[in-house]
């Protein structure tokens, strides 16, 4: 039996007896008494399990609601991960850490990140040294202010309003509106709230380093149910949703890059070929171009948009411009 399944049996032992003696748990694993000590002591100090010692029934026992016959479970982790699973703990470990710039937030999500460390290794030391060796890059990740988060976080929870001043990059001005939050969304390592805005009368996802000041409001939110919200906002390539049946852009891609491509996925509802001479064709639904050009354009002569005139003619006005700057 390795140490995890112990892990496990411990927990069990204790919630189906209520008070296991140490030299029954003995028993019951087959180990040392200096094997089941560090056991016991790392469920509790770097897993947070809540085993106590009763004196006057001279066992272990789960305190609280997680003691015998509760409903409430104290669910124990694995001693490793899988690649994704460790990609998750560690993503989630960067995104909060990526949130607080400004000290706000330090004290909320300080437990917790020690806690993400603390699942990682056997120790503080090698929990530390995982964080090392696994990196997760987000490159132009734009910083979320850790106030503006905490505020639109509560506020959704409460299902309440929220007044927010709002720089709009795409005609530089800024404008105040009262929106009714319904998700937050992290997108490319940046964060986005989808809301119901009260002056448009509809549906818009904002950026949330583009909030230059927000506060919440007394009033109730406005709520979308999720299907309607999905399919407003969701069913455009990346961040940019549509409220209407999407275009399909058809991109082919020359074999070369075509090894890399083959394996990515631009959209979850994307359809894919290979062709007979070695390129890969795939279409992506859109509604909006502007972040599908972005991505075209990445490839540069390495993909052909194919069949879509407007499409094509964006992605060429954006080339002949690049080109021109380097004249």
């Amino acid at each position: 039996m390795d140490r995890t399944e112990r892990f496990y049996r411990i927990e069990l032992l204790l919630r189906s007896r209520g008070c296991v003696s140490f030299a029954a748990l003995r028993t019951e694993l087959e180990v040392s008494p200096a094997t089941l000590k560090r056991d016991l002591q790392y469920l509790r100090d770097r897993l947070h399990a809540p085993i106590v010692y009763d004196a006057h029934d001279n066992g272990y026992r789960l305190a609280g609601p997680r003691a015998a016959g509760a409903d409430a479970r104290h669910e124990l982790p694995g001693l490793w991960f899988g690649a994704d699973e460790i990609h998750a703990l560690l993503t989630m470990h960067q995104l909060l850490a990526g949130l607080d710039d400004d000290g706000v937030l330090a004290r909320h999500l300080q437990p917790l990140l020690e806690r993400l460390e603390g699942l990682l290794g056997p120790d503080e030391q090698q929990g530390r040294e995982v964080m090392r060796r696994v990196r997760i890059i987000g490159a132009a990740r734009r910083r979320t202010p850790g106030r503006t988060f905490a505020l639109l976080g509560g506020a959704l929870m409460r299902r309440r309003r929220v007044w927010l001043r709002y720089w709009k990059r795409s005609d530089r001005r800024a404008s105040e509106r009262e929106v009714s939050p319904q998700r937050l969304v992290c997108h490319r390592h940046t964060w986005y709230l989808d809301a119901w805005c009260h002056a448009s009368d509809g549906l818009r996802r904002f950026a949330l380093d583009a909030m230059q000041d927000a506060r919440e409001l007394e009033g109730r939110s406005r709520l979308v149910p999720v299907r309607d919200l999905e399919a407003a906002l969701d069913g455009g390539y990346g961040i940019y949703g549509t409220g209407s049946r999407p275009k399909w852009a058809t991109l082919v891609f020359a074999a070369d890059a075509a090894q890399w491509v083959a394996h990515e996925e631009w959209h979850p509802a994307q359809r894919a070929r290979w062709l007979e001479d070695g390129r890969y064709e795939l279409q992506v639904p859109y509604g909006d171009a502007t972040e599908l050009v972005m991505d075209i354009l990445r490839h540069g002569d390495s993909v052909v948009v194919s069949g879509d005139k407007a499409l094509r003619a964006a992605v060429r006005a954006r080339l002949e411009r690049a080109a021109a700057a380097y004249a």
